[in-house]
Parts: structure tokens; C-alpha cells; sequence
């Protein structure tokens, strides 16, 4: 079973019919042919055969469609008989011609159009002799010659243009579950992002707070008997808030505002340093290009996220006293590099925020590495295709 358009071909179909139909109508009546009503009989039903067999023909099973080209053969050849000198009733064969390349297999197709044409030829060489009818078969030749390239050229067009409507489908369901992965991933990622904020809130801020709530509760109770050892208790949980507000400081480094907009990629990382130098007492160096390339909004942000990352992940493992950032640009690529003079990459460095850097630097055709740098302490390093 093949699909089957009801358009131009359609169209084409029932005009032709109508014409070589209503010519050979008038002409059996003007000329009084002796079997007119026969031949207008076999017109009308001709006429009713493409139609009921023509039209309903949208999702046309094999089987029907041969029954219709086979009754509809016999009505030509009958038609031909009955009135021979009439041999236009050969421009039906066309048609059908056309809807046997639409609706059959091609090679059952030009088998139907190959018989059309030696039937006509037959009966042409009947009515007019050899000669003749050979020399009228070989103008109708090019007719089914050319209306059979016609057919099959339409049949890959319409094949050509089913299959872009699938393809287009399917991009557009992989688009649809794209759009839906990378919402998946987003949340992923956020509920990731809480969760190590959770545990690093709870393994600082929380551990110092509860010790400070056990010596105050301690301390309380000595007050009234050994209210010198009550005032040490005091002045030691003094000492662990001042350094829980100092981790809080620092975590609060670790979630600066994201990049302004309007602030260039230069400033705003110099005040990302400056406010990680200020929490951490960590020295930060910048170095940057002196006329640097213009940054598309992805490179800006992907830039800065690195040296956030690489900040925070100096502070968390390297023990280090000063850190290096450093923009590079060759016209080709860009590379930012974070490094410090620390202890060298720990285990755990890096882990969810690094994978988080490689697939922002993927996305936009780079890479970025994390490793021990030549000079001592770690190096995280990122390289983009430099755009505008």
C-alpha cells in the first residue's frame, strides 16, 4: 500500500478524461457513427471508473489499482474497436501511465505502461496497416515516454519531500528531548550545587557554632563557682565565632554575584580577586592582555566561572599564599590560567566545579585542564576559540 496525493495529479486525471471523453462524444454524434451509443456508454463509464476508482484512491491498496487500470484497458481497447478512427482515446492510456508510477512498484508500473503501448500499438496497426500504424504509434511512443518520466520524477519529488517532512519530525523530537536534558541537567546541577554549599556550611559554620553552644552552656554553670575558668570558656568561644564569621565571609566569597553585564570581563574579575584577596588574605596577581578582544556574553561568563572556580578551589585545598590569573590571547585562541604556589592539586580538588568548567569550555569549543603547574603548586587552565 503506497500513499497517494489527490492534487495536480488528481487534477490532471479528470481533465484529460473529460476532454478525450467529451471529444469523442461529439464527434460519434456529429459524424452519426453507427455504434455512438455504445461508444458514449463506454465514455460514461469510463468516466465512472476514475472517479470511483480514481478519487477514494489516497491510501489505494495493489490489488484495486490493477482491477482499475485492467477495466479501464479494456474500455480503451473496446472504445477502439467500436470506433478505431477515433485512436485519440490512446491519450487515456497517459493518464493511467502517471497513476500506475504513483500508485505501483516501478517495476510493475513500467510493465503496465510498456503493455499500454503495445496494445495501442496492436490495434493502430490493425486500423491503419503496418506502415501507418507504426508511424502513429511512434508519435503516441513519445507521449508515454514522456508523461512516464513525468510520473517517476514526481514520485521522488513527493518521496524526496516525504522524507524531509520525517527528517524535520524527528529533528524537532530530538530538539524537544534536548530542550528537556538540558533542563534536567540545570536541575541537577542546582540541586548539586545546594548540596555542597549544605555540606560545607556544615562542616565549618555548623561545627564551630555547635562547640561554641556546648562551652557557653559550660560556662554558664561555672559562673556562679569558678568564674575565672567561665571567663576562659567565654573568650574561647569568642574566638571560634570570630572564626565562624570568618568562614561564613569566605563561603560568601565563593558566591559573588555573577557577572554584570555592562562591566567589562577585566574589571569585573579584578573585583572578584579583590574581594577573595580581602576574605581570604590570599594574594591575587592579574595579568592581562593590555588591548584585549572583544568577548561574546558566553566567553565572558565561562571566562569568569573559571576564575571563580579556580579562586575557591585555592582557598579550599592549596594552602596557598598567592594565586596567579593570567588571559592570554593569540588571535586564534584565548587561555586563562589559575595558579597558586600552594601544595599542588589535593584529592577532591576540583570534582563537581571542574566538570562543570570542562562542559561550559566544550560547549563553546575548548577545553580546560586541572593538574600540578611547572613552576610548583596547581594549575587550572582553560582554552576557548577566540570570538567576537
Amino acid at each position: 500500500m503506497k500513499p497517494l496525493r489527490l492534487s495536480l495529479e488528481a487534477l490532471s486525471y479528470y481533465l484529460t478524461t473529460f476532454a478525450v471523453g467529451a471529444a469523442g462524444a461529439v464527434l460519434v454524434f456529429v459524424q452519426r457513427h453507427p455504434a455512438r451509443w455504445a461508444v458514449l456508454a463506454l465514455v460514461v463509464a469510463f468516466g465512472v471508473a476514475s472517479v470511483v476508482g480514481f478519487a477514494p484512491l489516497v491510501t489505494a491498496s495493489r490489488g484495486r489499482t490493477r482491477l482499475l487500470l485492467g477495466v479501464e484497458t479494456a474500455l480503451i481497447v473496446t472504445l477502439l474497436l467500436l470506433a478505431p478512427e477515433m485512436n485519440f482515446f490512446i491519450i487515456w492510456f497517459y493518464m493511467m501511465s502517471v497513476y500506475a508510477i504513483l500508485a505501483l512498484p516501478r517495476r510493475e508500473a513500467f510493465a503496465w505502461i510498456l503493455g499500454f503501448a503495445l496494445v495501442s500499438l496492436v490495434l493502430l496497426i490493425a486500423h491503419e496497416g503496418v506502415v501507418g500504424g507504426l508511424v502513429t504509434a511512434l508519435i503516441y511512443a513519445s507521449g508515454f515516454a514522456f508523461f512516464a518520466i513525468f510520473a517517476h520524477l514526481t514520485q521522488q519529488a513527493q518521496q524526496a519531500r516525504a522524507e524531509s517532512e520525517r527528517l524535520l519530525a524527528e529533528l524537532q523530537a530530538a530538539h524537544r528531548q534536548l530542550q528537556d536534558y538540558a533542563a534536567r541537567v540545570e536541575e541537577l546541577a542546582a540541586a548539586e550545587e545546594r548540596n555542597r554549599l549544605a555540606r560545607e556550611m556544615h562542616d565549618t559554620l555548623g561545627h564551630r557554632l555547635t562547640v561554641s553552644a556546648v562551652q557557653l552552656e559550660a560556662a554558664e554553670r561555672l559562673i556562679p563557682t569558678q568564674p575565672a575558668r567561665a571567663a576562659a570558656m567565654v573568650a574561647t568561644v569568642r574566638e571560634q565565632v570570630r572564626a565562624a564569621l570568618a568562614d561564613l565571609r569566605r563561603t560568601v566569597a565563593a558566591l559573588r554575584q555573577p557577572l554584570e553585564s555592562d562591566l567589562p570581563l577585566e574589571h569585573a574579575v579584578r573585583r572578584l580577586a579583590a574581594e577573595f584577596q580581602q576574605a581570604t588574605g590570599i594574594a591575587v596577581h592579574i595579568a592581562w592582555p593590555d588591548d584585549p578582544p572583544p568577548f561574546s556574553p558566553a566567553h565572558r561568563l565561562t571566562l569568569y566561572r573559571a576564575v571563580q572556580e579556580g579562586l575557591t578551589n585555592i582557598h579550599k585545598h592549596a594552602a596557598a599564599a598567592q594565586a596567579w590569573v593570567t588571559l592570554e590571547a593569540d588571535g586564534a585562541h584565548l587561555t586563562l590560567s589559575i595558579r597558586d604556589d600552594g601544595r599542588g592539586p589535593q584529592p577532591g580538588a576540583g570534582g563537581f566545579g571542574l566538570r562543570g568548567l570542562q562542559e561550559r569550555a566544550a560547549h563553546l569549543g575548548g577545553q580546560a585542564r586541572f593538574g600540578p603547574a611547572p613552576e610548583g603548586g596547581s594549575l587550572l587552565e582553560m582554552t576557548l576559540p577566540q570570538k567576537g
